[in-house]
């Protein structure tokens, strides 16, 4: 059974997370503890809300300097959602706000060419033979969202947003994120988490 540290900064959707991975196979432990982030043998940060108040509260904790380490060492770190976009350079959500720089890129507004904010399914297109997203092509994910990264160099999953691509998920070596809620995705959220478990160092 795979150990996962879920962070728990106080910022939605933590149960849900943390019920998902529980499913999927996981060992999960619940904490706030700089230590015990920096010492995770697997780490994923969840969150729902907006940006600047998420890293804001990251920073009081000492957790953005823990999930950076944990990350420089290799350990898989999953950010899921709003945890997804904080694992990119910056967010212009309520202005410019740096993020945990661990992936290049921004996050930007949805661009008016569909209904905002994105809320329900939407199908993705993965990039062939990425162990992250192996097992996803076609299938459906659950989204809710009002801002993303359009562009992601490491994008491994896309979604059509109006005819504009948009980046679903990401993998950069052991880095990994998703614009969608796996733990709401039914059998592909499922997929993906164990796809998350099964990486290795």
């Amino acid at each position: 059974m795979k150990t996962v540290v879920v962070v728990d900064y106080g910022v939605g959707n933590i149960p849900n997370a943390v019920r998902g991975l529980q499913r999927a196979g996981a060992d999960v432990t619940l904490s706030a503890d700089p230590g015990v982030v920096a010492a995770a043998e697997r780490l994923v940060l969840p969150g729902v809300g907006a940006f600047p108040a998420a890293m804001a509260r990251l920073e009081a904790l000492h957790l953005d300097v823990a999930i950076r380490d944990v990350a420089a060492m290799g350990v898989p770190v999953l950010g899921i959602c709003l945890g997804h976009q904080l694992l990119f350079e910056a967010s212009e959500e309520f202005g410019s706000t740096p993020g945990l720089g661990l992936l290049a890129g921004r996050v930007v507004p949805l661009p008016p060419v569909a209904r905002v904010p994105h809320l329900g399914w939407s199908s993705l297109r993965t990039t062939p033979g990425d162990p992250l997203v192996e097992g996803l092509d076609g299938g459906y994910a659950y989204f809710v969202h009002s801002f993303a990264v359009l562009e992601a160099a490491d994008a491994v999953a896309t979604f059509d947003f109006g005819g504009v691509p948009v980046c679903a998920a990401v993998r950069r070596g052991t880095i990994c994120g998703t614009q969608f809620h796996p733990e709401k995705s039914a059998a592909p959220g499922a997929r993906l988490l164990s796809n998350f478990l099964g990486l290795s160092q």
